[in-house]
């Protein structure tokens, strides 16, 4: 399974020199399973670049989408694969509420963007199924889901592929103030023995409580999660766009101590950048 990050930004693109390390692009990951197998975490800004890849193939390309949000979805309009003709793209809605799974395309309205979806050449197909229904099998990979904790909610995956599991789980706060969809132990049990755990870290301590109910975990809870769930590579994601190059790596370093001081010290912690691939 390789793992490469197109997007790792939360909330908004940031460029500049000063996030040129890490990147300014929203949430995109590319996981290729040994079999060939396409699939594509979210659809932020980093997919444009991702689709400039792609083009190339011909194979099928699977969508898992968290949610509808615009840093998850606002660079599909750009994807190239999608303006492909006869090129077949499955997408997978996160469970939001309201529940609307074809927002991705929604957004291709003149009020919002001059391209029409009536103007993309793929099939595109809308997979979706019920929520008693987690887990389906994508090439040789297993996908699983469950919701996630975030104001409109969505959803959060599991890839287990190739003796190999990875988790996807952005955009989600771990100790939210409204009814929680998942709690602390379920989100470990579901990110259990991961090979690779990606995992939201926009926040800090000193950002509560502020912005507490925002939809954002703080870093060094998505570290507790990491050590709970002895997962082998945890991923700090979705940084906040204020953060700088320099902020990242403190936080980065920081995470790494408390991972450890816990005693989990065949764990490694780092900061997802574009570019960053990771063979599992």
């Amino acid at each position: 399974m390789k793992v490469k990050f197109y997007g790792v930004r939360g909330s908004i693109p940031t460029p500049g020199p000063s996030f040129a390390k890490y990147g300014g692009n929203t949430a995109c990951v590319h996981v290729e399973l040994n079999d060939g197998t396409d699939i594509v975490l979210d659809a932020g800004t980093g997919i444009r670049l991702l689709g400039n890849k792609l083009a190339s193939k011909t194979a099928p390309i699977h969508l898992l989408l968290s949610h509808n949000h615009w840093d998850h979805i606002q660079g599909f309009p750009f994807f190239v694969p999608a303006y492909q003709p006869e090129r077949e793209i499955f997408i997978t809605p996160g469970l939001t509420k309201e529940y609307r799974p074809e927002a991705i395309l929604e957004q291709m309205t003149g009020s919002f963007f001059p391209v029409p979806r009536e103007a993309l050449n793929s099939l595109i197909t809308f997979k979706e199924y019920a929520e008693s229904e987690n887990s389906w099998a994508i090439g040789s990979a297993n996908i699983t889901r469950m919701r996630m904790n975030h104001p409109g909610g969505g959803s959060c995956y599991c890839i287990e592929a190739d003796g190999k599991k990875l988790a996807y789980i952005t955009d989600n706060e771990l100790y939210p103030p409204y009814q929680k969809d998942g709690d602390f132990q379920k989100f470990v049990a579901f990110a259990k023995d991961s090979d690779l755990l990606i995992h939201d870290a926009q926040y800090l301590v000193e950002d509560m409580p502020k912005k507490h109910g925002w939809g954002h975990s703080v870093a060094e809870e998505a570290v507790k999660l990491a050590m709970a769930a002895q997962t082998k590579i945890l991923a700090l994601y979705s940084h906040d766009p204020e953060r700088t190059d320099d902020d990242v790596e403190s936080i980065t370093s920081h995470a790494d101590d408390i991972l450890k001081i816990g005693g989990a010290d065949d764990a490694v912690c780092i900061a997802a950048y574009e570019g960053l691939k990771i063979i599992l």
